[in-house]
């Protein structure tokens, strides 16, 4: 649990207690489940702060042990590479947009199919949407996983059953096809697909948000600068912007690259990438020298 970052280990420590509360007060006669779960929104046992309370119940122990796994598989790297703040700012961010399809998906099934009966909304009771319940961390995980796969687009993993690793970007299209399709299928199953895909759509919104907005986000960083750190940077900044503009020019070396120049040294990036993440998965972050970590940290910015 050492080498676990701070809000993953907590994430995970929070999710366990609520799952060992659920069961426990369960056989009181207290179901956590109903109390905390998401209720559609429409009905008499809504309450608002559901949206927060259910990416933190589960059903049974399969559904939170495999969602605790992804968290801790890949939960662990992005916050690495982010940082506390800004990880548990997309993780709470996804697991409440999750939330948010789940409820339309549900009033848009519900509305049909009260249409389809000569009804409306209006003309039925409330109490009678009471049991559509939410729960699970699952669209905060696979607003994770869509995070690796565009941070880390060439990074390979193993998916069961497949006997070779495949590339980070084609395990998200994979899976998130999966989810349409069986969401498409209204098997009833009791899984809430549109909420994971909802979770993905969220993330994806966000992390592009945040690459058109690099400065926009810097508050969730977590690091601190110090007041002359700051006019460093600022001084910087603008001694460079004068000198381009006095040059007539911008440096422009990187465009002048052949293809074979260009591929060959994004290649030995990603190599270089490639090394540091098995490094973290062997050692934990903390066994990075400050080069891998700014390496790092340059690369999920580029990405």
């Amino acid at each position: 649990m050492r080498s676990i970052p701070t809000i993953t280990k907590n994430l995970l420590i929070i999710n366990v207690l609520a799952f060992a509360a659920y069961f426990v007060m369960g056989r009181g006669g207290v179901d956590l489940n109903d109390l905390l779960g998401l209720h559609f929104f429409m009905a008499s046992d809504f309450h608002i702060y559901q949206l927060f309370t259910y990416m933190f119940m589960h059903a049974n122990l399969q559904h939170i042990f495999f969602n605790m796994f992804a968290l801790w598989m890949f939960g662990c790297v992005i916050e690495n590479v982010w940082g506390p703040k800004k990880f548990l700012f997309y993780y709470i961010s996804c697991g409440i947009g999750a939330g948010l399809m789940q409820e339309l998906v549900q009033y848009i099934a519900i509305y049909l199919d009260l249409s389809a009966n000569g009804l409306s909304f209006s003309m039925v009771n409330p109490a009678m949407f009471n049991g559509l319940t939410t729960v699970g961390a699952s669209g905060a995980i696979y607003g994770i996983l869509l995070a690796f796969g565009m941070l880390f687009p060439e990074q390979r993993v193993f998916i069961f059953p497949l006997p070779v690793p495949i590339k980070a970007k084609w395990f998200v299209l994979i899976y998130a096809g999966l989810e349409l399709f069986m969401a498409l299928q209204s098997s009833g199953d009791g899984v809430a697909h549109f909420a994971h895909l909802g979770g993905m759509l969220f993330g994806f919104l966000l992390i592009r948000y945040w690459r058109r907005h690099p400065d926009g986000n810097s508050y969730l960083r977590g690091g601190t600068e110090s007041p002359i750190d700051k006019f460093r940077t600022f001084w910087e900044k603008h001694s460079h912007k004068r000198a381009d503009n006095l040059n007539g020019h911008q440096d422009n070396r990187t465009s002048q690259e052949t293809d074979w120049e260009y591929n060959a040294r994004k290649k030995a990036e990603q190599e270089e990438i490639d090394r540091i993440l098995d490094k973290i998965r062997r050692s934990g972050y903390d066994s990075l020298t400050a080069e891998e970590k700014r390496k790092l940290f340059d690369n999920s910015n580029r990405s």
